[in-house]
């Protein structure tokens, strides 16, 4: 099993990389071969729109990592992206990278919109991972609509499992104690009732993301 985890966040300790490093241990616990590509330190152009992918059938744009980049993403049966959620959406450098998953298909225009045609079917699970200092999971829709467009579009055989984590609102959110949530909910204006279900939560939103590792590790 190979997967290959993108971190989106810019944090070495945001709450979207911790909840990736568990998921990265419980798949490693089942054996799974695991690399990681932290999204602002990898050196990818954005897209360009020239369309060129049509006829070349790969990306055009040169003197970036993404022709190495590219053959991860096509050798690797689970695609992971742990993202924050930033004025809606994901942040810059992870958006970059997926503009570029353009080149893996033909794009033709219709009368009725755009068909999209993978130059190769793929079979690969995809799992997102999304934190937010929201109390709401609907702030996540755009997000969730384009993961679940690729889901759809790059072959039937894909599947597809998200993890959304709401009110984390600070660094190492997910990790605090109870204790921890009591002193810091007053300084974002929230009750401090809060902070015994939402230790809890986390706690479970800790496990989910490891017992995840561990099913993805055995996806085929």
């Amino acid at each position: 099993m190979r997967i290959l985890a993108f971190q989106g966040s810019p944090r070495p300790n945001g709450n979207s990389t911790l909840l990736l490093n568990e998921f990265i241990r419980g798949a490693r616990d089942q054996g799974a071969d695991i690399s990681t590509i932290v999204a602002h330190a990898v050196n990818i152009k954005p897209c360009r729109g020239c369309l060129k992918c049509n006829m070349l059938k790969r990306c055009a744009i040169h003197n970036d990592d993404w022709p190495a980049l590219s053959e991860q993403i096509l050798e690797a049966d689970c695609l992971l992206f742990a993202t924050p959620v930033y004025f809606h959406h994901m942040p810059g450098p992870l958006k970059t990278i997926l503009d570029r998953f353009r080149s893996f298909m033909h794009v033709q225009i219709t009368e009725i919109g755009l068909r999209h045609t993978p130059w190769h079917m793929w079979q690969k699970h995809f799992v997102a991972i999304m934190t937010l200092g929201s109390s709401s999971a609907d702030d996540t829709t755009s997000l969730m609509d384009l993961f679940q467009f690729m889901v759809k579009e790059f072959g039937p055989g894909n599947t597809f499992s998200s993890v959304i984590g709401t009110r984390l609102a600070v660094p190492k959110h997910v990790i605090f104690s109870h204790n921890d949530l009591q002193q810091l909910y007053p300084k974002l204006n929230l009750s401090q009732s809060l902070a015994l279900d939402d230790y809890q939560r986390n706690q479970q939103l800790l496990n989910r993301c490891y017992e995840l590792g561990r099913t993805a590790a055995s996806f085929s």
